[in-house]
């Protein structure tokens, strides 16, 4: 059932957020939302706030017989990171009024870093299975000095990515975005474990991978009809799906 009326998108939240909010989208592969989905659970993060949405396909994630919100925010006074939690499709064409209620709230509690973990799928070989950034220059200063993390060569960002490392340019939020190459076609566990090494290296979260390795075959399961939900929803209408591009 898609609701009448333009998008429209509402952060709700109970506590303020970190300084540091981590966030990942139903995008290529699943991976930023996988690692983000596995990070909130091994950091043992609480939902403190959700995003309400009018005008999209519904879409309501349940396990257990638990309903929960699609997009979710998770905290915990002893960890520093507020994770970002987005089971929403949210397609181009209401990225802009989706990133400006994420950008009201960002402001309203003064949220120094947003960082982004996201799929790529683009040609690679084994060589290349590692992260990828596109960073604004405060948050290159301040996070990548003295980390090996590789620049991505060229390309471009649409959608949430695109208007987050927009506003990460020409404001006072440091925007870094991770990226890794995905085979687009299924839930890509692989890289969604690259994109948590990597936040556990930049924040000394000290997030073990190991599981979320050998539930693979679980994880991918459940996140595979995701992925056909989203398929649905990307061959409705015009093009909806965020089309990154990018050369290594």
């Amino acid at each position: 059932m898609v609701q009448q009326g333009d998008p429209r998108f509402e952060v709700s939240t109970d506590e303020p957020p970190s300084n540091v909010v981590v966030a990942g989208f139903s995008q290529f592969g699943l991976a930023g939302l996988t690692a983000v989905d596995y990070l909130a659970d091994h950091l043992d993060l609480a939902e403190t706030g959700h995003v309400d949405a009018r005008g999209l396909a519904t879409l309501t994630p349940f396990e257990q017989g638990r309903p929960r919100h699609h997009t979710r925010l998770l905290s915990r006074d002893e960890v520093d990171l507020t994770v970002l939690v987005g089971e929403l499709f949210v397609p181009v064409s209401a990225a802009g009024t989706f990133s400006g209620a994420i950008f009201d709230w960002l402001d309203e509690h003064d949220v120094d870093e947003v960082v982004v973990l996201s799929g790529v799928p683009i040609p690679h070989g084994p060589d290349d299975h590692r992260a990828f950034y596109i960073a604004s220059e405060d948050y290159r200063e301040h996070r990548l000095a003295d980390d090996p993390v590789t620049p991505m060569g060229s390309g471009f960002l649409d959608g949430v990515n695109a208007a987050l490392v927009d506003r990460g340019m020409t404001g006072d939020l440091a925007v870094g975005v991770f990226v890794t190459p995905v085979h687009a076609r299924m839930p890509d566990v692989d890289a969604a474990i690259r994109l948590v090494e990597v936040v556990d290296r930049l924040y000394d979260v000290e997030v073990d991978t190991g599981p979320l390795e050998a539930f693979g075959d679980e994880v991918a399961e459940y996140y595979a009809e995701l992925h056909e939900h989203l398929e649905r929803q990307a061959d409705h209408g015009d093009r909806q799906m965020p089309e990154d591009r990018m050369f290594m």
